[in-house]
């Protein structure tokens, strides 16, 4: 599809139009509208829409429809300058509740803005970071997409771009359009949605309008195993014409895993599977663990089997608004956006770690005959490593509530454009456990009289134990947290005298903002066991800022812009702790913007400005808090070993991730240019690039797993101990700490060429369009000179920048149909080092695969019956290609493909009807 209109050349050719006809057509109503001023984002200043200084890409509602999409996130998150988003998939394993965000230039999540109708909506969690399935897709208009820093205009943290979604207004009429997609290999994945908008009133005619618009959707759960390249954690692959193993199987077993250790100083641990010793081989769903040693002889689980890689989810969304002229000049409006996302993840069946007590039944039977006699004279703890997989997988169901509310006015006054609004906007959570979960006192009431043996395989407990099992089941609510905020803005624009090139123009305006972060447990480790509990949270900080523009045509040809903002950002009131915590800060940010326009085919375009972004509250007030587990095992670090060995796991292990803020963490601060052009010879051909470039300093982050876990000496205060909840034992634990990491330097180039040719049976549009990253810098963690990158390279930021991000959309328009072709490119790069077991050597090798490019073909065919009725049909990933192949390490539990840079839904096909009246 063609992802950014074209009102460059184009739009000054009508605007000439315009200005030949008007004496005749004084009255024509399409010329009025061809002159109209609007907002464009990006500028608070009132315009003729032409193509400004600033690269703003936008969206139609037509072409949304030809893009297949069936979810805001699905939409933007396809944009080739869209890298180093969050995707729904990694809602199993995480808290994360399914969201969905955006990432301008793969500078971040949490620099992008994202705004509905030109105002802010609340965020999910403390930060800035605002979950797409808020927005309600079928009442967008279109989107605007501005990729260059605007801090200057919409507040200091929008220092990778902003995207705003431009609701319907004025609508008169309604329509009904209802969908359906179905993966070609089966059922799971399958998603359906009806959509049904309907207003009334004319603004201009009745002074009024009211519109609504309902939409509701359902997606079902895709299964590991419904798709063979994600379907085991034991992996055979072949490298460079070696076979490999790759064992991504977990230790915490069914039938259970067992470490033991000694009271003998210097004695080591050892591990094994009581299974493995008596029958030689593992129980169904295990493998021989690749990672054993001479020590430990373990059994690892494969659990990828028992997840899912696409969530099963329902979401209904509602955006109404309802407009009222009170005077020719003066408009008030009410608008009220709400939406509910239910997302259940499931995951594989959780683990337990149980203390076997020396002399029990469970020790006698299962670990006293695999130990020597000055083994069993000596042993000090025994713990057994199990996955209570008779228990169901672990299902969490996560209630998403988004509501916004506006009320606002929009006037002309004299010479002035006014408007202004009060906003109430909430993004809450509410996290239940469905399934798999253990109840804490039946648990260790079934272990304290012998009524469950973790030594069993699956399904092998009695008929007795498997009725406390179902009654053991924890079903309830762990969480809830919501982010609150509240805002009045205002702003006002006006001409000032004329220039050469037309007349000058300023914009004032001003905005505050509160938002109010709470969180709420409901469980604790003494109603499932195992279990951490969610910390509560009460932190609200308030945000204050000035803004001016200043927009001056110093030429025919020339026109200047200056945006200047002043932010202060109160410190964070933590109503829990009782006191402030971390410091006032304020900035000012501003921003130069210039276009030349020397010919009606030529423009040329660039901008300068900075941008400044205050920490999260919980970056600030978060204390140390469990955080789940390292995403791969590793062996316990030497140098903790030696420190206090009785802390270490048995073997290749997860550890406990524990994570936590730092109120000394500093503002981060940017600088970043655009430089472009846009060349449209005649009305078939156009082209256009502009190049960007974002430094960031003081920018906030964490040392990566691989870098603490590569050398755990320079890192060893980001180690710690947990006290696990299951055992009541001490073991080593990572920390995950906000801090200040140094400098980034991200820069690339957007570009975009586009040809049309008219046929005797129809037009044909083909556009070419993509990102081209040029650096993904970034100081090592902990440092401010130490630079490395993510370049096509899997970095120490546990992510890749892709150099190549490629589109390429061509339609047909025949009358009544219309075809598009559209070809999607992203560039191969180097994986994660990963550890794997040559089938040649029967060694452990480590290395890093060459992960393949990756190219899809989507198709669309519209047929416009009628007036009212339009057909639309379609498949996407026509050539069924499958992700590429990698060996990362996934917090999601994915294995052998990473789901953020590709889709594993497969071939899909889907159809729209539309029904307008």
């Amino acid at each position: 599809m063609v992802l950014k209109e074209k009102i460059g050349a184009r739009s000054v050719r009508l605007a000439f139009a315009v200005l030949a006809g008007t004496a005749a057509l004084t009255g024509n109503s399409v010329a009025q509208e061809q002159i109209q001023k609007v907002e464009i984002t990006g500028s608070a200043i009132r315009r003729i829409a032409v193509e400004g200084a600033l690269p703003v890409q936008r969206l139609s509602q037509e072409q949304i429809a030809k893009s297949g999409a069936t979810n805001v996130a699905e939409l933007i998150q396809a944009l080739p300058a869209m890298q180093g988003f969050t995707i729904d998939a990694i809602a199993a394993g995480t808290n994360s509740g399914g969201r969905v965000s955006a990432s301008i230039h793969d500078i971040g999540e949490d620099y992008t803005l994202v705004l509905l109708n030109g105002r802010r909506i609340a965020p999910q969690g403390s930060g800035s970071t605002i979950n797409l399935n808020a927005i309600p897709l079928g009442a967008v208009e279109r989107v605007e997409i501005l990729t260059d820093g605007a801090s200057a205009l919409y507040g200091s943290d929008a220092i990778a771009g902003v995207i705003n979604f431009i609701l319907k207004k004025n609508l008169q009429g309604g329509s009904i359009e209802a969908s359906y997609s179905q993966p070609g290999d089966s059922s799971p994945g399958s998603q359906s949605n009806i959509n049904a908008t309907y207003g009334f009133g004319d603004l201009n005619k009745d002074r009024f309008n009211v519109m609504a618009s309902f939409r509701h959707d359902e997606r079902k759960q895709i299964k590991a195993i419904d798709r063979d390249f994600a379907s085991t954690a034991y992996v055979p692959f072949s490298n460079k014409g070696t076979n490999y193993i790759y064992d991504r199987t977990s230790p915490a077993a069914i039938p259970a895993n067992v470490s033991a250790t000694f009271n003998k100083v210097g004695s080591d641990p050892i591990g094994f599977n009581p299974y493995l010793k008596k029958n030689g081989s593992c129980a169904p769903m295990n493998q021989v663990a690749l990672s054993n040693t001479a020590l430990v002889q373990n059994c690892g689980f494969d659990f990828v089997q028992t997840i899912e890689i696409v969530p099963e989810s329902k979401r209904d969304s509602f955006f109404g608004k309802a407009s009222f002229k009170a005077t020719e000049d003066i408009t008030v409006f009410a608008e009220a956006a709400y939406s509910r996302l239910d997302l259940t993840a499931r995951i594989a069946p959780n683990t337990a770690s149980v203390s076997i007590a020396k002399g029990s039944p469970l020790y006698n039977t299962y670990v006293k005959p695999y130990l020597t006699a000055a083994q069993d004279a000596d042993i000090k703890a025994v713990t057994a490593s199990y996955r209570t997989y008779d228990w169901g997988t672990r299902d969490s169901q996560t209630i998403t509530d988004s509501k916004n509310f506006v009320l606002g006015a929009e006037a002309e006054l004299s010479t002035w454009n006014l408007s202004g609004g009060l906003t109430w906007s909430q993004n809450a959570i509410d996290e239940r456990y469905v399934g798999g979960y253990v109840k804490n006192t039946e648990f260790r009431d079934m272990l304290a009289k012998n009524q469950f043996d973790p030594f069993l395989g699956i399904g092998a407990q009695s008929d007795a134990t498997k009725q406390l099992i179902a009654n053991s089941v924890y079903k309830g609510s762990i969480r809830d947290a919501s982010t609150t905020l509240k805002g009045i803005d205002g702003r006002a624009s006006r001409e000032l005298f004329a220039l050469p090139g037309g007349p000058a123009a300023i914009a004032l305006g001003g905005d505050y903002r509160n938002y109010h972060y709470v969180q709420t447990p409901h469980a604790t480790g003494s109603d499932i066991f195992g279990f951490s509990a969610s910390p509560a949270y009460d932190l609200e900080r308030a945000n204050y800022g000035v803004f001016t523009e200043l927009s001056a045509p110093v030429h025919k040809t020339v026109e200047l812009s200056l945006a200047a903002r002043y932010d202060t950002f109160d410190a964070v009131k933590n109503a829990i702790a009782n006191r402030d915590m971390g410091s006032k800060e304020s900035s000012s940010t501003y921003k130069l913007s210039a276009r030349w326009q020397p010919s009606q085919s030529f423009l040329a375009r660039g901008s300068y400005g900075t941008g400044f972004k205050a920490p999260s509250m919980l970056d600030i007030g978060q204390p140390l808090v469990a955080a789940g587990f390292t995403a791969s095992s590793w062996d316990c670090p030497a140098n903790l070993k030696a420190e206090k060995a009785d802390y270490c796991q048995v073997g290749k292990r997860q550890y406990n991730v524990l994570s936590g803020g730092n109120e000394s963490l500093k503002p981060e601060k940017s600088k970043q240019f655009t430089i472009g052009f846009r060349y449209e010879p005649t009305s078939t051909f156009s082209v256009q690039a502009d190049l960007w470039d974002v430094k960031l300093k003081d920018a906030v982050s964490s040392v990566s797993e691989a870098l603490i876990f590569g050398d755990p000496v320079k890192y060893r205060d980001l180690f710690t101990t947990f006290v696990d909840p299951g055992n009541n034992q001490t073991y080593w634990a990572k920390k995950t700490l906000s801090i200040n990491i140094g400098q980034t330097h991200n820069q690339g180039v957007d570009w975009e060429t586009t040809y049309r040719h008219r046929f005797a049976f129809g037009n044909l549009t083909s556009t070419l369009n993509g990102t081209y990253l040029i650096k993904s810098d970034y100081t090592t963690p902990g440092t401010d000179n130490v630079w490395v990158n993510s370049m096509n390279f899997f970095g120490v930021n546990d992510k890749v920048s892709f150099r190549h991000v490629v589109r390429l959309t061509t339609t047909l328009d025949t009358g009544a149909f219309s075809n598009q072709l559209t070809a999607n490119y992203r560039n191969g790069y180097t994986d994660a080092e990963a550890e794997s077991r040559n089938l040649s050597t029967n060694k452990l090798e480590k290395f890093r695969m060459e992960v393949p490019s990756h190219l899809t073909f989507d198709w669309q065919g519209k047929w416009s019956v009628n007036k009212q009725i339009a057909l639309r049909a379609g498949v996407k990933n026509i050539a069924d290609r499958n992700p590429p192949f990698s060996l990362r390490a996934s917090s999601g539990h994915q294995v052998g493909f990473d789901p953020r840079y590709a889709d594993p839904m497969g071939r899909t096909f889907y159809m729209t009807g539309t029904y307008t009246f």
